[in-house]
């Protein structure tokens, strides 16, 4: 189950993103594409720079062969 922030969104663990992006072997591009993300996207959530919607995170986890929860940013405390 994916952990929901405020108006349905969720943090992405941005190294682990980048980390299974580069296993693939990926570009940012071809992980876009793949996923039917947008690139914009993808390089927003690799630098930390927002959120993304639940389903954002199914796609790019299918793409990469993994579970959403991979790519799940921990809670703190």
């Amino acid at each position: 189950m994916l952990t929901v922030r405020g108006r349905g969104r969720v943090r992405v663990n941005a190294e682990a993103l980048r980390r299974l992006r580069g296993a693939e072997p990926l570009t940012v591009r071809e992980l876009a594409s793949r996923s039917g993300v947008s690139y914009n996207t993808v390089t927003m959530l690799e630098n930390r720079h927002r959120t993304a919607n639940p389903s954002t995170v199914r796609r790019l986890a299918a793409a990469l062969g993994v579970e959403p929860q991979e790519l799940m940013a921990q809670e703190d405390g």
